[in-house]
């Protein structure tokens, strides 16, 4: 067996995340490589929702069409879903209230008393999901013991309750399939935002603001369950200009901070940002982006924002965007990201979207490479502090608040080096060359890093060309088929020089995108470089392994 998907599905609030978590964690202890995907609409009860849980003996980062199996807890979840089952798919379904009919011949059932057990053991419903976790269990050839072992580890309360449960949906079942162990290393479960939350705090973030919004939030949550352990600070002040204000009053007194949203979120942050741009304050953004316009799709995904991360705020100035492709690259990139905005003092962006921050992965430290934290640029105290001082990089030496030998001014209006209003041409021509001067050593420091991954076939004469979550299925696809994957991850300033040294060879360039429009086509069309054909999807759900290769 080279990969198996189990899908779980049910009412919006009954715990399905949760229960997708602990059956990832099963196959985590057979040693096998996971990545989970969740799918929910924007309702706190009620609707359907489901998670797919796909393991592998290799690294993945993308999920199937079809499934191996069924867990339904509700009618819906047999509705919704009997299109996805294959000739030979279980079913395990709560023979209370789920009728298993019109499923495909070859179909096996596991039908589970749930309601009927609940009541026994005078347990409460959400303990369903347990009990169907303890017959999958069973059905998959899982020794009890290993679930046990699980359930008391992802199971903080009434785990006595929650193991008894467990135990009559274990012997309801039977083994029907065997998922045998593996016999390699068994890695941690992340989901994208842990991995960039864990990349800011290596990092050497202080502080992180944020407004909850979908799907960003989770990486506020994450961040303030760390607070203690790590010393830092997390607000939820009281709107999303708040949020992108607090956080440069924290970059002027000298702590590295970082904001996350989403694209309705970025849009009231954009004067903030052009102020951090005039005042050369140091941001990191963390954007992960939802289908829109407005609202759009709030428990979906997207790429749709690029264009607005490279173009938001009024003015010209400089940025750092980075668009990670998988964990180990969030948190690679996103401590690249807080280094280069302090280094440079300019805003930098993480792009992520829901199909990344919430999807759930296996993570591989050794994949990572080591960073050097770098300091910032400080005053050497030999001559009158400047804040703006005009230098060869166009980065002023900084200080902060309480030298009491130093005058350090913000200022959102033109300035001259000490930050003092000026509206005189000559002045305002020198600091805005000051300003624009950093991109291109951004550009050079740049070079030093690989800001363009090829994969697959390297000298296929066919790539595909991705950028943020596709990385995962494209790459898969790609082996499958025999093509070759040009991902860039830095986006601004665009490395045009090691994009194009990935083209080299390629006759047919395919792009692979979440969204409509093409927008990183747009963007590498600006540069002069023809993409051939383009495969969009923008219904707020990702490309499945299965529906990309048919379309290519």
């Amino acid at each position: 067996m080279n990969s198996f998907s189990i899908l779980i599905g049910g009412k919006a609030g009954f715990g399905i995340d949760k229960s997708g978590s602990i059956i990832a964690s099963l196959a985590t202890q057979l040693g096998y490589r996971l990545y989970v995907y969740r799918d929910y609409p924007s309702l706190i009860r009620g609707g359907h929702t489901f998670s797919i849980i796909r393991l592998s003996r290799k690294r993945i980062a993308a999920h199937e069409k079809k499934v191996d199996i069924i867990l339904a807890l509700n009618q819906d979840t047999i509705n919704l879903h009997k299109e996805k089952l294959k000739e030979n798919s279980i079913i395990i379904y709560d023979s209370d209230t789920v009728k298993a009919e019109g499923l495909k011949a070859g179909n096996q059932l596991v039908a589970v008393p749930l309601g009927k057990i609940m009541k026994d053991e005078n347990a409460p419903e959400i303990m369903r999901n347990t009990c169907i976790i303890g017959a999958l269990a069973k059905t998959i050839g899982i020794g009890w013991d290993v679930l046990d072992s699980v359930l008391r580890k992802e199971i903080t309360k009434e785990i006595d309750l929650n193991l008894k449960v467990a135990r009559r949906g274990y012997d309801e079942s039977k083994e029907l399939v065997k998922i045998e162990p593996l016999n390699q290393n068994r890695l941690p479960l992340f989901t994208g935002n842990e991995a960039i939350g864990l990349g800011l705090i290596k990092g050497g973030l202080k502080t992180y603001i944020a407004y909850p919004m979908t799907p960003s939030s989770p990486l506020l949550h994450f961040l303030a369950n760390l607070a203690d352990t790590f010393s830092l600070k997390v607000i939820h002040p009281e709107n999303e200009i708040a949020v992108i204000l607090m956080a440069l009053g924290f970059a002027y007194a000298g702590e590295k901070t970082a904001i996350g949203t989403s694209g309705g979120g970025f849009c009231l942050m954009t004067e903030g940002l052009s102020f951090s741009a005039m005042a050369e304050l140091p941001i990191t953004i963390m954007v992960s982006q939802r289908p829109g316009p407005s609202t759009g799709l709030p428990t979906y995904s997207s790429q749709t924002e690029l264009h607005f991360v490279l173009n938001a705020g009024q003015g010209e100035f400089p940025r750092f965007i980075v668009a990670p492709g998988d964990p180990e690259e969030a948190y690679f990139w996103s401590r690249v990201a807080l280094n280069i905005s302090w280094k440079y003092q300019i805003p930098s962006f993480i792009l992520s979207d829901k199909n990344l921050g919430e999807g759930t992965y296996s993570f591989d430290m050794s994949l990572v490479k080591e960073l050097k934290e770098e300091a910032p640029l400080l005053w050497d105290r030999k001559a009158p502090y400047k804040r703006y001082l005009r230098t060869e990089t166009g980065v002023s030496p900084l200080t902060f608040p309480s030298d009491k030998d130093a005058i350090i001014k913000a200022n959102s209006y033109e300035h001259d080096e000490y930050g003092i209003t000026t509206e005189d041409p000559i002045e305002t021509t020198k600091m805005h060359d000051k300003r624009l001067r950093k991109e291109i050593y951004v550009s050079e420091e740049l070079e030093h890093y690989e800001t363009v991954k090829v994969h697959g076939k390297r000298d296929a004469a066919t790539a595909l060309l991705c950028w943020g979550s596709n990385k995962g299925v494209s790459v898969e696809v790609a082996e499958i088929l025999g093509l070759k994957v040009i991902q860039p991850i830095a986006l601004s300033p665009f490395p045009i020089k090691q994009f194009k040294d990935a083209l080299r060879g390629v006759k047919k360039l395919i792009a692979v995108e979440n969204n409509a429009t093409g927008q990183l086509v747009r963007l590498v069309s600006s540069f002069g470089l023809k993409v051939d054909k383009k495969i969009l999807k923008y219904d707020g759900r990702p490309f499945t392994l299965d529906e990309l290769q048919e379309v290519l």
